[in-house]
């Protein structure tokens, strides 16, 4: 296997255990937000969701996207940082979501 396969295959597992921490954490959503949500300009769409609203119906619908159609990959990635922020002071710690996304950043930061 090359390394850019043994690469892929370890960002589809990445995102796949982002996927899995929301449901532990009770954040995934059945339905996304209205579509005007997704025209915010903030960075992580701050002003109009949640964070974890953004990781589910943003980040890993785009980082799908992505993958499966063989499109470049960002270059750098600082998410977990801002998944921390937003568990500071909640009674979840959200702590495997942001290990989950600390290896995702290291692997999107290596690509």
């Amino acid at each position: 296997m090359s390394d850019e396969n043994q690469h892929l295959d370890l960002l589809t597992d990445g995102l796949l255990q982002i996927e899995i921490e929301l449901r532990q954490l009770g954040v995934c959503q059945a339905e996304p937000p209205p579509q005007e949500a997704f025209q915010s300009t903030q960075p992580f769409c701050l002003d109009t969701m949640e964070f974890p609203q953004w990781l589910q119906f943003v980040f890993l619908e785009r980082m799908k996207v992505l993958v499966e159609h063989n499109h470049p990959l960002p270059s750098a990635s600082g998410i977990a940082p801002m998944a921390e922020e937003h568990f500071r002071g909640r009674p979840e710690s959200g702590q495997g979501l942001v290990k989950a996304l600390e290896e995702m950043d290291r692997l999107l930061t290596r690509s």
